[in-house]
């Protein structure tokens, strides 16, 4: 038997006409049995076949001809407030929630409204006398996100009493039930408002009911309803009423052509207007729809490769100001022709409008025309995470009346608006885009308003071919100011990026007849270049040690018992009198080194001197200076008077100063040089050329040219081929395709494209062919944003003044007051008493005067005082102790770039780490397969083998990690067979596996222990890998229990897939980026160390804070963009805070040139290496603990060294200025020399010792820990989104609280 059931719907205050409209509606659809009234009389009892015919079906008919007959699901309060849930899709961060609640909570009739990102749901409580459920998601669409009722209110369809009006005229004459006759006739209507299949099945629907109609059939794509039609029951008018009566209440039905005479031909006229900002088919379809609705307007058609909308109208219902006014409040920039050559002095004759309506509606707009100028406005934005965030500005913005385009650039954090000022002023922009929740100032004298060009121009012979050249360029649309110059062939051009683009300029002068190209800039970062510096001192460093072995040679020679051999030895045998043959080959080496070696530091002394300050380098000078003068005046003076003994000079002294300083220089300018490099790795992602396309009106391709990447224009449409880099900053216009966009989020994670995506020059095109329009191109992409980054934290980061610099500033001016006193006191001395000055001057000749002797003696005093305080050893106290702390490093896999960063990392008390590459491995790893089949039907082994063998094939990082941990599981390198692959992007795969028994077998046959011998009979598999999506696609149903799991790993930050064998769902694999095992033990060492320890991010929040509550991080910035990283880090440093950033990406080089002391992780980009002060070769976390503690041993080590080079000086100079000359105690001035070459040995010995360091094990940092460490919980973390600070919440938003749980 037929199984069949009995519903009653209430029929109260309903009347009889309306009943039995609809029992007859009932009787003829299929499963009703019986119709009839209930026992009470106020409802109909329909009895029906459940199999043939759904309950909904039921209700649907009913409440469409009976409306009181059902209430709908959405609950109603006492007070007439009605509670809607709806689910929203396209959220992805903060940004949308506000920009939703924001939205909404404006409008009539809404009384609360609450977003979750979360469960991406909206609860709303509303006034439906006010506002419909409809009107709620339509605006939520204008916002740009797509709404689903989840609880439904009543649909508001026919009521009874307007099918009574509509029927009102044959209800007398005719029953309901009477067949249509052979009368009928065929209407066809043009029906616009059709946006879906929805609104088609709602016209079918409800005109079918009519009496008289007999057949009706609407065509979405042609925009036609064709009714077959009795006109005595439905007239063409009545039935035109009833669909413009149909709800929503937007469909238009256009009469067909009437043959009455009554009615004349409406006149036509034709508008052309031209449209800026549509980026694909949508936004045509969208104009057409729109305008094709408009009063007046016949047909709509629009052109989106030329930018061109075609529009017949009806003159004297509407104007062509008024169809660009409609195009413009859709967001688009339309411009009549009269209006488009503003620029241009005269108007073409032959552009006048043909109908003598249309001239008159010209001349208002000429007489006023204040009323279409156009400003532009730049306005500064904070707050932006991600291309969402840029996405919901620009739509938005795009829907205020008087704004015309928007473009937003994430990175520079910048809105560029074009804009009405008689209808919208740049404050109340700004105002809007606070209203979305993001901060907003607008930027008082922005020059980014119009490009600059510098050109080489060949060809030019004279005066006459510069001012054609100029002339014509003026004459072009878009151009500002044109300047050649003849002397330098030179032409300086500036232009409005908006109408046109270097590509243009250079042939509009190549029509002229010459030639021009574009002038090759410096690449950015070249006064960072060092090179000059590294070769300056590296000579002076090799001329110095060439004259100053031998030099110290002899000095040694001369040391070695002095006195006994003084007058045989060879070297001080007498060439002339007075002149030996020491003195004469130490004067021909030390004259190259003080005028070749050391005329750097001339000039770095003359310099400092200049502005009156004191440095090493004027010490230096001093020293060398004076030693080398006085033993010069000497030593000509001995020979003058024929001296016997050979006076003493010090000659040793500059070689031996310069050779020791110019190597510390040297180094040091090495060390710096690396910055430069990080920018020129970072101009080497950029593409340097692009395919420019032009495209059909039907976007089918006419030609392709390779252009310069400098020479692609805005608006420009490039094609990008798989493997190719996007040249530009654009949108996709057409393809489908996955791109690696690391470079900007650090994440590996392809990103999938289709028309509508954004994509960021550098970034990876993967395995698709794209078309792309260009919105950002030049200086405005998003690459030369992150260069301009690090170039600015690599220039305003201050190096560390020098503590040997800082010592010498107190120390020079100090020792050449001893000098000079020394000097004098002994002069006194000498007047006074010159049997003393006698006694002790060696070597004094009785020939001369007292008085020159005196002098004599007085000034080798002085010298000697010079000489022993000489900074030689103060100057080798921090260059040995860096370069043995940077050797030490590097034998531990510590690469330290010089001195700066050795020296700051010991006074660190923030370290922000990044996440991917640095804390995890930044690569995913199969984290569990959980089996869905039973066990005999499909084994672990089996299952591992034919999904290996399936993503061997894929290029998506999810499928290597499924492949590799295959192969690992089942212990082999050689998969089975793979065919028919087909990927399909953002979904998952599908593909026919074979050969795979082998692999299983060999597995389970390692398990148990023998050989399996029975022959398998090869199969293949169709095999399904890929998200929740992909299985509903291809029919496959995912249980709740799965779901759960899996959703279960998303809570988590891990991507968990499904694999489906044979449309089977068999097992479901977890996928996540692992975190490095000593990540845990290093971010607790250093917070016992009293660190601030922060993690920073531009993945999402969920996956963040899992992470750091795995290794125990308490704070973190979710959703940052590079110059997020350098705010942050700057913010640190301006409460006072030394900064370690340690990081892997292109994304993190800005941070880490930032930081006081970057630290790169060995195994990241080049450009992060680069930028950074400091390399982790071994790619170990500990060894971000071990450079710290190496920089705390080694600034420990140069202090002891000051102290070694300081005692010297401290006790050298009182003896060698005489004080203790009465007790007996005096230093000649070769001691002197050995004192000082004592001191500088003691030194580099003291500095030797830092090669006995040995890194903190982490056996031991465990140990030192203790009981200490635990597991932080996810509660225990602070996650800040973006910038943290810089959001604030919307002022506009109402939110509930109470209804979010409402269902």
């Amino acid at each position: 038997p037929v199984q069949t059931e009995t519903k009653v719907f209430s029929t109260a205050g309903c009347s009889t006409d309306s009943i039995q409209q609809a029992r007859c509606v009932l009787a003829q659809t299929e499963g009703v049995l019986e119709t009839q009234e209930s026992a009470d009389h106020r409802g109909l009892a329909v009895t029906s076949v459940p199999s043939l015919v759904s309950v909904e079906r039921l209700v649907d008919v009913m409440s469409c001809l009976v409306p009181d007959a059902h209430e709908g699901p959405s609950s109603r309060s006492s007070s007439g407030v009605e509670a809607v849930k709806m689910r929203i899709e396209g959220m992805v961060c903060l940004s949308c929630t506000t920009t939703i609640e924001g939205k909404i909570g404006k409008l009539k009739g809404i009384e609360k409204i609450k977003v979750s990102l979360e469960s991406q749901e909206a609860a709303v409580l509303y006034l439906p006398c006010v506002i419909t459920v409809d009107k709620i998601v339509n605006q939520i669409e204008v916002a740009g996100f797509k709404a689903i009722v989840k609880s439904k209110p009543r649909q508001l369809k026919l009521s009874a009493s307007e099918v009574e009006r509509l029927l009102s005229a044959h209800k007398q004459e005719e029953k309901v039930s009477e067949p249509c006759t052979d009368s009928s006739i065929t209407t066809v209507f043009q029906v616009t408002g059709m946006h879906c299949k929805s609104c088609v099945v709602n016209i079918q629907d409800n005109i079918s009911k009519l009496p008289g109609v007999s057949s009706v059939v609407v065509s979405l794509e042609n925009r036609q309803a064709t009714i077959q039609h009795n006109p005595k029951q439905a007239s063409v008018v009545e039935l035109q009423k009833a669909i413009e009566a149909l709800p929503p209440g937007d469909f238009k039905a256009i009469l067909p052509a009437s043959p009455e005479p009554g009615f004349l031909q409406p006149l036509v006229s034709v508008a052309e207007i031209h449209i800026e900002g549509m980026t694909c088919g949508s936004c045509v379809q969208s104009i057409e729809g729109m305008i094709s609705q408009k009063k007046g307007v016949r047909s709509a058609l629009v052109s989106l490769a030329s930018h061109q909308g075609t529009f017949e109208y009806d003159p004297l219902v509407t104007t062509t100001e008024e169809l660009r006014a409609a195009v413009e409040d859709m967001g688009f920039d339309a411009f009549l022709p009269g209006n488009m050559i503003i620029a241009s002095k005269k108007k073409k004759a032959d552009k006048s409008v043909k109908s003598p309506k249309n001239e008159n509606s010209v001349k208002p707009s000429d007489a006023e025309p204040a009323t279409n100028t156009i400003s532009k406005c730049f306005i500064q934005i904070g707050g932006m995470t991600c291309a969402s965030c840029v996405a919901n500005i620009e739509r938005n913005l795009k829907n205020e009346h008087g704004v015309h385009s928007v473009l937003v650039a994430l990175m520079a954090g910048k809105a560029e608006v074009r804009y009405s000022p008689s209808i919208i002023d740049p404050q109340r922009i700004a105002e809007f885009i606070r209203e979305l929740g993001f901060t907003a100032a607008v930027m008082e004298d922005c020059d980014g308003s119009d490009g600059t060009l510098e050109l080489v121009v060949r060809g030019m012979t004279c005066a006459s071919c510069v001012h054609k050249i100029e002339s014509n360029l003026m004459k072009q649309k878009g151009i500002l100011y044109a300047s050649v110059a003849l002397a330098t062939n030179k032409a300086h051009i500036r232009y409005d990026p908006e109408v046109t683009g270097p590509r243009d300029v250079i042939r509009w002068i190549e029509n002229l007849g010459f030639t021009a190209s574009l002038v090759k800039k410096d690449r950015p970062g070249s006064h960072l270049d060092h090179s000059r510096e590294i070769r300056q001192w590296k000579r002076s460093f090799l001329i110095s040690l060439f004259f100053c072995v031998p030099v110290m040679g002899m000095m040694i020679y001369m040391i070695i018992d002095r006195e006994k051999y003084h007058s045989t030895m060879f070297l001080e045998k007498q060439l002339l009198p007075g002149l030996s043959i020491m003195n004469l080959i130490s004067f021909l080496f030390c004259v190259p080194v003080q005028f070749i070696g050391g005329r750097y530091f001339y000039g770095q002394a003359y310099k400092a001197v200049k502005h009156r300050t004191a440095n090493m380098d004027v010490l230096i000078v001093l020293a060398t200076t004076i030693a080398f003068t006085y033993s010069v005046v000497i030593l000509l003076v001995a020979m003058v008077e024929g001296a016997k003994v050979n006076p003493i000079t010090f000659f040793d002294t500059p070689p031996m100063l310069f050779v020791f300083i110019s190597l510390g220089r040297w180094l040091e300018q090495i060390a710096k040089s690396k910055t430069s490099e990080a920018l020129s790795k970072l101009m080497s992602l950029q593409a340097t050329e692009a395919t420019v396309v032009t495209l059909n009106d039907d976007m089918s391709v006419l030609s392709e040219e390779q252009v310069d990447v400098e020479l692609v224009q805005r608006g420009d449409v490039v094609k990008v081929v798989p493997g190719g880099k996007f040249p530009v900053d654009g949108r996709v216009i057409e393809g489908h395709s996955m791109a690696d966009e690391s470079l900007i989020t650090g994440e590996a994670m392809p990103v999938t494209k289709k028309p509508g995506s954004t994509v960021i020059a550098g970034s990876i095109n993967q395995n698709g062919s794209l078309l792309i329009k260009a919105t950002h191109v030049g200086t405005d992409t998003t690459l030369s944003q992150i260069v301009k980054l690090v170039e600015e934290a690599q220039t305003s980061k201050a190096p560390i003044q020098q503590f040997a610099d800082k010592i010498s500033g107190y120390f020079v001016p100090f020792i050449v007051g001893v000098s000079f006193l020394t000097l004098v006191a002994w002069i006194l001395i000498g007047f006074v008493n010159f049997p003393l000055v006698e006694k002790y001057f060696p070597g004094y000749d009785k020939s001369i005067s007292e008085a020159e002797a005196v002098i004599r003696f007085a000034f080798q005093a002085s010298i000697t005082v010079l000489c022993i305080a000489c900074p030689c050893s103060l100057g080798l106290a921090t260059p040995t102790a860096v370069m043995v702390g940077t050797g030490v490093g590097a034998q531990n896999g510590i690469l330290i770039k010089g001195g700066e960063p050795l020296e700051m990392a010991h006074k660190i008390q923030s370290v922000v780490f990044d996440k991917t590459g640095t804390i995890t491995y930044g690569a995913p790893k199969v984290v569990q397969v959980k089996m869905l089949a039973e066990g005999n039907r499909m084994s672990r082994s089996k299952l591992l083998a034919i999904v290996g063998t399936a993503e061997n094939n894929s290029e998506h990082p999810l499928g290597a990690a499924i492949t590799k941990y295959c192969k690992q599981e089942l212990a082999t390198e050689s998969l089975g067979t793979c065919t028919d692959f087909q990927a399909v992007p953002g979904c998952g795969i599908r593909c026919l596996v074979s050969n795979t028994e082998h692999l299983s077998e060999s597995c389970e046959s390692a398990m148990l222990g023998f050989a399996v011998s029975a022959v398998v009979q090869t199969s293949s598999f169709t095999v399904l890998i890929g998200n929740r999506e992909w299985m509903r696609r291809n029919a496959l149903q995912v249980r709740a229990e799965v779901d759960e799991a899996m959703t279960e790993h998303e809570k988590r930050g891990h991507t968990a897939v499904l694999v489906a064998v044979d449309n089977e769902l068999c097992a479901m694999v977890a996928i996540a980026d692992t975190v490095k095992p000593e990540a845990e033990l290093a971010v607790h060492t250093l917070t016992a160390m009293g660190l601030e320890v922060v993690l920073m991010t531009g993945d999402n929040s969920k996956t963040a804070r899992a992470i750091a509550a795995q290794v125990g991080i308490r704070k973190v910035f979710a959703e940052v963009l590079p110059s997020h990283k350098v705010a942050k880090v700057e913010q640190l440093q301006l409460e006072g805070k030394r900064v370690a950033m340690v990081g892997d990406g292109v994304n993190d080089s800005p941070a880490l040139a930032m930081a006081d002391v970057g630290i790169a992780i060995g195994m990241g980009t080049d450009v992060a290496i680069e930028a950074a002060d400091v390399v982790l070769i071994r790619n170990d976390l500990l060894d971000v603990v071990g450079s710290i503690d190496l920089s705390k041993k080694t600034v420990k080590r140069i202090r002891i060294n000051f102290v070694f080079a300081l005692i010297y000086n401290l006790v050298g100079i009182p003896i060698a200025a005489g004080v203790f000359m009465p007790v007996g105690l005096v230093l000649q001035p070769w001691m002197g020399s050995a004192a000082m070459a004592a001191s500088s040995v003691s030194v580099v010995l003291s500095s030797l010792l830092l090669k006995c360091y040995t890194k903190p094990s982490a056996e031991k940092l465990e140990r030192r820990l203790g009981e200490v460490r635990r597991h932080g919980s996810l509660s225990e973390v602070s996650v800040h989104i973006g910038m943290g600070e810089l959001r604030r919440p919307s002022p506009k938003l109402s939110l509930l609280d109470r209804f979010v749980n409402y269902s």
